[in-house]
């Protein structure tokens, strides 16, 4: 069953079973804080590891573990540059992605916290 709205919440897409494994995959890599906070982080252009580690406070071994996993489910890329590696968004979907849940979210906490507000 396949409709088309105007309205892209309301759209029906048929998707396979293999295809919705694929898509809980891409979600689950995306439920990481550390690694919301890295791809936030790339918004904004390539950035160095070193610069990665600096702007979310973990370690080394640790952003590199989460950039490793980033890039093997094709959410960025790599660059090397002599010792020095650089990262990137190389999924477009990925900005608007996050651009859409957190307007979601930020609706819906105003909306809770008026209805608290006397």
């Amino acid at each position: 069953m396949s409709t088309t709205h105007s309205d892209p919440s309301q759209r029906v897409f048929p998707l396979a079973d293999g295809t919705i494994d694929l898509v809980a995959r891409r979600f689950g890599v995306l439920a990481d804080p550390l690694r919301l906070r890295l791809i936030r982080a790339l918004f904004n252009g390539e950035k160095s590891v070193s610069t990665l580690v600096n702007e979310t406070g973990n370690t080394q071994a640790n952003v590199s573990r989460h950039l490793r996993m980033l890039m093997l489910s094709g959410v960025i890329n790599r660059r090397k540059q002599g010792l020095q590696v650089f990262y990137t968004i190389s999924d477009p979907s990925i900005k608007p992605l996050c651009e859409l849940v957190c307007g979601t979210l930020e609706r819906q906490l105003r909306s809770q916290a008026e209805a608290f507000t006397p």
